[in-house]
């Protein structure tokens, strides 16, 4: 079908990836969206109580699905992923390593450090492949993806929908399952793009990301108020503040998909917010690992919202330059 579609668009005259970009996007947005539909599969089982067993096994049986594909993608990315995405701690943290020891210390709950530990060595050594086998390989790889990612999505929407109608119960807000359910719908968007092979628009690309983005980190700001202990005053009313700064960038982002000159300015304000709410969650995961913030949040959900931090950054980054 690919194929077919690529074929059909190069009549009309519009631009497609090359096999370098397609495989080097592509391995850039596996590395970072796989890990965090784990660790989202991962949220959902601890979340529930002993009396929803099988919703549980169910988000372990994805959780374990796309640490596999994860497993393939880090094992053929050496020296393909961009050098920007290597550094940015979107794909794995100082903290990961020792964040999934305590998590799953705390929960029973099995998740694969070997993973993290190849990923911690990514940017040592190139290697050689020939492209074209590269380029099926990938493409298999985001083809595996976007027929796992209907079913998650679908666990997600079976969760909000029982919770919002009082049918179960779990230790996850509703807010939350409803905010991990449309990053997954964003992944599954961009993945198809990919095997679309179309080259994105900056600019549109730029709205629909920071519109997204701000929402996403203001839903952690507000998720981070949620669960510290009601002890920690000070945490509380700086989280409370970065969730009503997001929730204007939120608005005003929107806004410029209208108003494109807004643009420019929405984006300077968003990444100056967004080093903020970085340095915020840094300091905050350094601190639950430490033992040293009172709250009911696991230790690998610290990194995790951390590493959309960092990735955000990223595309903020070069949003920055294209205005």
């Amino acid at each position: 079908m690919v194929d077919v579609l690529s074929y059909e668009w190069r009549k009309r005259g519009i631009k497609l990836l090359s096999n370098e970009d397609f495989v080097r996007q592509s391995l850039d947005l596996n590395l970072f969206f796989l890990r965090i539909m784990k660790e989202h599969s991962f949220f959902l089982e601890a979340g529930f109580t002993p009396v929803n067993a099988d919703l549980a096994r169910q988000a372990d049986a994805f959780k374990v699905q796309f640490e596999a594909l994860l497993k393939e993608v880090v094992f053929i990315a050496n020296g393909f992923i961009s050098p920007d995405v290597a550094t940015s701690g979107e794909v794995v943290t100082d903290f990961t390593l020792n964040a999934e020891k305590a998590t799953t210390f705390f929960t029973g709950i099995q998740l694969d450090t070997s993973i993290t530990m190849a990923e911690l060595s990514l940017t040592k050594g190139v290697q050689q492949l020939n492209m074209q086998t590269l380029v099926q390989r990938v493409a298999d790889i985001n083809q595996r993806a976007i027929a796992l990612l209907p079913g998650l999505i679908n666990l997600k929407t079976i969760v909000l929908d029982s919770m919002l109608t009082c049918r179960i119960f779990t230790f996850n807000y509703p807010l939350l399952i409803d905010h991990i359910r449309r990053e997954a719908i964003l992944f599954l968007e961009l993945l198809n793009r990919l095997q679309n092979r179309v080259v994105i628009d900056m600019a549109r690309f730029a709205f629909e990301q920071e519109a997204f983005w701000n929402r996403i980190m203001a839903e952690h700001a507000k998720f981070i108020r949620g669960l510290l202990d009601p002890t920690e005053e000070a945490l509380f009313q700086t989280a409370d503040k970065f969730g009503r700064e997001f929730d204007m960038l939120t608005a005003e982002a929107m806004a410029a998909q209208t108003q494109i000159a807004l643009l420019p300015q929405v984006t300077r304000d968003s990444l100056r917010e967004t080093v903020a709410i970085r340095d915020f969650k840094r300091q905050g995961t350094e601190g639950i690992l430490a033992c040293k913030i009172r709250s009911i949040i696991i230790p690998l959900l610290g990194d995790h919202v951390l590493r959309e931090a960092n990735h955000y950054l990223r595309l903020l980054k070069i949003f920055s330059t294209c205005a």
